[in-house]
């Protein structure tokens, strides 16, 4: 009996040592996307555009953060995840175009989840508790064919 034991607590600590190397790889993963795709309006640190929260001469909002400083912690996985697929266009902009392009058809669903886990680090821990409860009615979609809507 002893010895099962010891065996059960053996695999438990390979799983969790091998979820935390996933996490971690699709982290690392996540960070290249961003700094290849998102940093160029985002900022290299996730620190936005100047003004973000106003609009600029062209009647847009500029991209905000993405850091602990911006509001991205406030909004679920299935939020995020959508405003990466399929776009956002800020409410309060004058003009009607997407000011956040659509990244559904260049990004793998994976590679979405994987910038988004990403922003993650770069919020305080508090920050990430707000979003993970925030998510646990919206988590990321189960399909990856559908987002939310």
């Amino acid at each position: 009996m002893r010895n099962r034991a010891i065996v059960l607590a053996a695999c438990a600590f390979a799983w969790q040592a091998h979820a935390a190397d996933a996490g971690t790889a699709r982290v690392e993963a996540g960070r290249k996307i961003y700094a290849a795709q998102c940093a160029a309006c985002h900022g290299v640190r996730g620190e936005g555009q100047p003004d973000w929260n106003a609009l600029n001469a062209a009647g847009e909002r500029p991209a905000p953060p993405h850091d602990a400083s911006g509001h991205t912690w406030k909004h679920s996985d299935a939020m995020l995840y959508r405003i990466v697929a399929q776009g956002w266009r800020d409410p309060f902009n004058k003009t009607q175009r997407l000011t956040m392009p659509a990244f559904g058809q260049d990004l793998k669903p994976e590679e979405i989840r994987a910038v988004i886990d990403y922003l993650k680090t770069l919020w305080t821990p508090r920050q990430r508790a707000f979003q993970r409860e925030e998510s646990r009615g919206a988590p990321y979609p189960s399909d990856p064919e559908r987002t939310p809507r």
